[in-house]
């Protein structure tokens, strides 16, 4: 019998199922997608998931991908600068480091390929669950094979089948909103320094950076008091409205270059149970998070690490599926905290937003006044943010 089958093969469960295999536990790791290049995957480590990966013994695998530091951050109100925070915030600290997800997904499973104990098994999905006693036995996959485990382990996104399977409950937390994805060649301005820039202007709110793989990405926020037919806009001349002046030209001459935008509808919440009996669900199938200051990521590794610590000695037993189940309540207790304070401080990252959108004498006076007020503005904005990249609680590798 398979000792620990994975399902997905993301960040979360690809270095889990490392971690544990690199210990001589028998993992399948079952991944739907024939490849890990999707349209969009996360890409910021903060200083909390560069430690993780740290701890991992992955840091050198970000120096041999494409990767590329933020510079800075900088924030325009109706065309007007309000404040900039450079990189890094902390003394000493690691700046926000973005990362080809694909190419880091690739480079971890060439390590998890030189354990004799994986396996991945990649182009077939997940269909249902195997139950036996009522406890998860196993997975049935979608054509016809059906793999025994001492333990399931969910890692599959935020819209986990094996969570839907499992009939765990998933709780929103936060009103849910709609973001337009964009991809364009870059700028100049963006190879001397890779600024992330958060842009309002009048109803309109956008974030642009420079991405790893060298291309500029923009996230448009989609508001539902103010709907529009987004698949028919000049989004080219759209986006040259709300921006800086030396921004907007870099719009306007990529018009035939600006990729079609894709919708991502995001959900934000949690499971008030991550477990079954036999089954754990980890990363966005537990705890699916906002984009907001790009926390996925970071949550997803660091979960990695807190169920290795918990479940390597409960499968290095012979087994006890008793001790297992109870490694799988000891695990949600120690991650869920953390994770119930970061979606907290994104909600008030999301409420200030909402703030400037909904007040126009609000925004107007703040551009108006950040000349004196800017440097208030800003210390409360980078407050929120230490705690944002550091994580709430320590976590450390065990092995």
């Amino acid at each position: 019998m398979t000792q620990v089958v994975i399902i997905g093969a993301g960040p979360t469960g690809l270095t889990l199922a490392m971690l544990l295999a690199k210990q001589g536990i028998a993992v399948k790791l079952i991944e739907a997608s024939s490849s890990f290049r999707r349209i969009f995957r996360g890409e910021a480590l903060m200083p909390s998931g560069l430690e993780a990966i740290d701890q991992m013994g992955l840091a050198e695998l970000v120096t041999k991908i494409p990767h590329r530091a933020i510079d800075a951050w900088e924030f325009y109100i109706e065309s007007r600068p309000i404040f900039r925070v450079d990189e890094p915030m902390e003394s000493g600290g690691k700046p926000c480091t973005l990362i080809s997800q694909p190419a880091f997904l690739a480079a971890v499973l060439d390590r998890a390929n030189q354990c004799e104990q994986f396996e991945l098994i990649q182009g077939t999905a997940v269909r249902d669950l195997l139950w036996q006693n009522e406890r998860v036995s196993g997975v049935k996959l979608a054509d016809g094979r059906e793999i025994s485990a001492d333990l399931v382990i969910g890692a599959d996104g935020r819209n986990s089948i094996v969570r839907q399977q499992a009939q765990l409950e998933l709780v929103q937390v936060a009103q849910s909103f709609d973001i337009l994805w964009f991809k364009l060649p870059t700028s100049a301005a963006f190879q001397a320094e890779n600024v992330f820039y958060s842009v309002l202007r009048g109803q309109d709110a956008f974030g642009v950076f420079q991405g790893s793989e060298g291309n500029l990405q923009v996230g448009w926020s989609l508001h539902r008091d103010n709907p529009i037919e987004w698949q028919k806009i000049d989004w080219a001349e759209k986006l040259a409205a709300a921006a800086p002046d030396w921004l907007a030209s870099h719009f306007r001459a990529q018009k035939d270059s600006i990729e079609r935008p894709l919708l991502l509808s995001i959900v934000v919440g949690r499971c008030p149970q991550w477990h079954v009996p036999g089954l754990l669900l980890l990363g966005d199938a537990a705890h699916p998070m906002s984009p907001i200051r790009a926390q996925g990521i970071n949550m997803a590794l660091r979960d990695a690490i807190v169920a290795t610590n918990h479940l390597l000695p409960a499968l290095q037993q012979s087994p006890n599926l008793a001790v297992i189940d109870t490694a799988l309540a000891q695990i949600q207790a120690e991650r869920e905290p953390e994770i119930i304070e970061i979606q907290r401080l994104q909600q008030a990252e999301v409420a200030q937003a909402e703030l400037m959108h909904n007040y126009p004498i609000l925004r107007h006076a703040v551009s108006r006044l950040a000349p004196v007020i800017g440097s208030r503005i800003r210390k409360s904005w980078l407050d929120r943010q230490l705690q944002l990249r550091r994580g709430f609680t320590q976590v450390t590798l065990k092995i």
